[in-house]
């Protein structure tokens, strides 16, 4: 059954305050990523490292995802209105962030994290791989209810009428109306892929449950970081096919190259490159935590 988008990306006002449920779903995926991690703290797949010291690492890793998100959305998908706008790098409550600039912070603040503490960074990367995919799927999700990145057209039962993805003549109607068209089947041309429910599925769901699965016995060095590169890089690569483009860049080549699918790219040779390399790589035993009497 196709389905009218007509989500309020608005949870709730504060006063003159608005919380959009898209920095409710960063959140969700920050206190996922923090309890999974106090679960593989506590079974020992860091050695070393408290609960404390955990926390420290997220919170570093938080930054890095801000940080690294935001710079990569800006000089990968918005560099031309950059140049016109600098001060629009800063206008994060606009939207716009990127996961290939976001991956990038969290690996910054990882190789910092672990120099600091005396670590191999392919260690810490190892352990943080499983905690990831849980956020990008909370993420999907905030695109989906905000009607953003919305796929190509379809003729599947399962479409979904994005308003402001409609031709002119019904882009300012009021919902309503919009509701009233939606019921006699007037919409149903203008279905569209739901890549962001796709997105999430994929790089959320499944990839949580592989690594997750994965990471349960002890793996040589490079094995788990290497499995999520490979498996985003993938997933990633094949959802494109079904995704409207960003507007501003469009196909980049072949009018089917899309830069999300160039960024992927990387990440499945580096995934192979890793999987390659652990093949000879020591593997990390777990050490569980000391009880003290």
């Amino acid at each position: 059954m196709i389905v009218l988008h007509q989500i309020d990306p608005i949870a709730f006002g504060l006063g003159p305050l608005k919380v959009h449920w898209y920095g409710i779903m960063y959140l969700l995926g920050f206190l996922t990523a923090w309890w999974l991690g106090r679960l593989r703290i506590r079974a020992g797949r860091l050695p070393g490292v408290d609960e404390q010291g955990f926390s420290d690492l997220l919170f570093y890793a938080m930054i890095g995802v801000v940080l690294g998100g935001r710079l990569g959305y800006v000089f990968f998908y918005g560099f031309s209105e950059l140049l016109h706008d600098p001060l629009m790098l800063f206008r994060i409550w606009e939207g716009g962030m990127s996961f290939h600039g976001g991956l990038v912070g969290v690996m910054a603040a990882a190789l910092w994290w672990a120099r600091r503490n005396g670590l191999h960074f392919f260690d810490v990367m190892d352990f943080v791989a499983p905690l990831v995919p849980p956020g990008l799927g909370f993420g999907r999700l905030g695109n989906y209810i905000g009607g953003e990145l919305w796929g190509k057209p379809t003729g599947a039962d399962w479409g979904v009428v994005f308003p402001h993805a409609l031709p002119e003549q019904y882009a300012n109607l009021p919902l309503e109306q919009l509701r009233a068209l939606h019921a006699n089947g007037a919409l149903d041309a203008f279905a569209r892929h739901p890549s962001q429910l796709y997105q999430a599925s994929l790089e959320g769901l499944a990839m949580f449950l592989l690594l997750w699965w994965f990471s349960r016995r002890p793996r040589p060095r490079y094995a788990v970081a290497g499995m999520f590169a490979l498996l985003y890089g993938c997933f990633r690569f094949l959802v494109e096919f079904v995704r409207v483009p960003d507007v501003q860049l469009g196909y980049l080549a072949f009018d089917w190259l899309t830069m999300g699918q160039v960024l992927s790219t990387p990440l499945i040779a580096l995934g192979l490159f890793w999987l390659w390399l652990s093949r000879r790589s020591p593997t990390l035993q777990p050490v569980l935590p000391t009880t003290k009497e």
